[in-house]
């Protein structure tokens, strides 16, 4: 086998050449807060024993065949160029240490990495905060694998601090409510009372597929505090707030009203985003807005190795096996004022449509088509587009119900967020033991980040009471 420094080369994927394109340089940022101080004196030799191995791809740069088409080709690396340890000014306030890692991400959110080196950093910030003795940031090019890819190499190298010989877990898909036993029913009469499920699956797969064609094309969400329609917003500087809710405390408000984790969270996030749009501007609560949801369409629950992932006949591949969705964010009319929990139920309503349609299968194979047809700057063009004419990103990945520890330094907190497209707002959900945390990345000087922050946590506090008291 190929040691990491011989050259060699393969294909890169046609998501990989979207996402380091003319068009598009996004990066998967992911964020471990450590519970005690970081001793960095075993870093490079970590770097190359434990993160080189885990894939290929880590010690690759992208290059273009003499065909013109794009290739993976396998480099030296030399590990000292990739790790950066940033000096910040000597103070004992921790609140100011937190704002001094505020900036310092601020600047590396809109960073680009070198194309002549594989395309990855790790930052090591060995300064306490509010909610750690130092933090490690990872920024991982998404042309090297989506978030779930991304996020199952980093848990390769982290282990369970209870016990490392132990494998970590994460929480199961599953579902509110249960259905009963179809078993039960005659063949012939199930699927007599399942075709009107399948008629309204084929036309709702239709319309989503082509609502989304429409939106990248042709309609813009109106200008809000939330989208200001300016040109080249990746390229703006952005900011990072976070909130952390008890995973107890919504699956409380999930058994009240019965329905999921993912339609609280979803109807909490529509509820703020309206919050801060109503207290912004009064005439945006009814807006025209969207929120694109980025789904992973691996049909697999949890994580697998990255061995596993790297195997064709696995059902995890590698890679960015990601599509898209856009939603309509519901208005805040008098109705929802009146009753915050109509977001949630709305949410429900929606997410239940979205699991019966089949239209992010077909969004990926239009894109597939036109990668074929037009090439891969086309296809990055249209993505481009579909987020800069909406007004939010959504995106979640699961983490383990376990604490972890990297190299015997336990992780208090971890979250990520994603860079390099244009929407103003993005939002991501991230589970940790008995967390979720809620990271907002939003652009500087257009949103205001603590009062959107503000918004946020009284959407839970209007919702989480509501509920409680239903």
């Amino acid at each position: 086998m190929a040691s990491f420094y011989e050259e060699v080369e393969e294909p890169v994927s046609p998501p990989g050449q979207y996402f380091n394109s003319s068009v598009i340089c996004s990066y998967v940022f992911g964020f471990l807060e450590l519970a005690v101080p970081i001793d960095d004196s075993q870093a490079l030799t970590l770097i190359k024993d434990v993160f080189l191995p885990i894939n290929p791809r880590f010690s690759s740069i992208m290059v273009t065949g003499k065909d013109g088409k794009k290739m993976w080709k396998r480099v030296e690396v030399k590990p000292e160029e990739h790790v950066k340890i940033p000096t910040f000014p000597e103070d004992p306030s921790t609140e100011l240490y937190d704002q001094y890692l505020s900036d310092y991400v601020s600047i590396i959110l809109t960073e680009k990495t070198p194309q002549t080196k594989p395309l990855w950093e790790i930052h090591i910030i060995k300064y306490p905060t509010t909610n750690g003795k130092g933090t490690l940031i990872f920024k991982l090019h998404h042309a090297l694998g989506d978030g779930y890819s991304l996020m199952g190499a980093l848990l390769s190298c982290l282990q369970r601090a209870d016990d490392p010989s132990l494998p970590l877990s994460f929480p199961s898909k599953a579902t509110a409510v249960t259905k009963p036993d179809s078993s039960q029913y005659p063949k012939k009469r199930s699927f007599i009372k399942k075709l009107p499920s399948i008629v309204s699956s084929f036309f709702n797969s239709l319309s989503d597929s082509g609502w989304s064609i429409i939106k990248s094309r042709l309609i813009k969400d109106d200008k809000t505090p939330i989208r200001s329609g300016f040109e080249g917003s990746e390229s703006k500087t952005f900011t990072l707030s976070n909130i952390s809710l008890s995973l107890d405390q919504i699956k409380g408000i999930k058994s009240k009203l019965g329905v999921t984790i993912n339609d609280v969270i979803t109807g909490m996030i529509f509820y703020g985003l309206r919050l801060y749009m109503q207290e912004m501007n009064n005439k945006s609560k009814i807006a025209e807005s969207t929120a694109v949801v980025m789904l992973n369409t691996r049909n697999i629950e949890g994580y697998r190795s990255v061995k596993d992932m790297l195997n064709p006949n696995s059902k995890g591949l590698w890679g960015n096996q990601i599509s898209f969705l856009q939603v309509s964010i519901p208005k805040l009319t008098q109705k929802r004022i009146s009753n915050p929990l109509e977001f949630v139920r709305d949410a429900h309503k929606l997410i239940k449509r979205k699991r019966r349609s089949f239209g992010v299968y077909l969004i990926g194979l239009i894109l597939s088509l036109e990668m074929k047809l037009r090439g891969p700057e086309a296809v990055a063009k249209n993505i481009y587009n579909t987020l800069e004419n909406s007004s939010v990103v959504v995106s979640n990945l699961m983490g383990p119900v376990e604490k972890m520890a990297l190299a015997n330094h336990p992780v208090n907190g971890l979250y990520f967020t994603m860079t390099g497209l244009p929407e103003n707002v993005n939002i991501t959900i991230m589970s940790y033991v008995n967390t979720l945390r809620i990271t907002m990345r939003t652009m500087k000087g257009f949103v205001d980040e603590q009062k959107f922050k503000s918004c946020m946590e009284k959407s839970f506090e209007v919702i989480s009471k509501s509920a409680m008291e239903t």
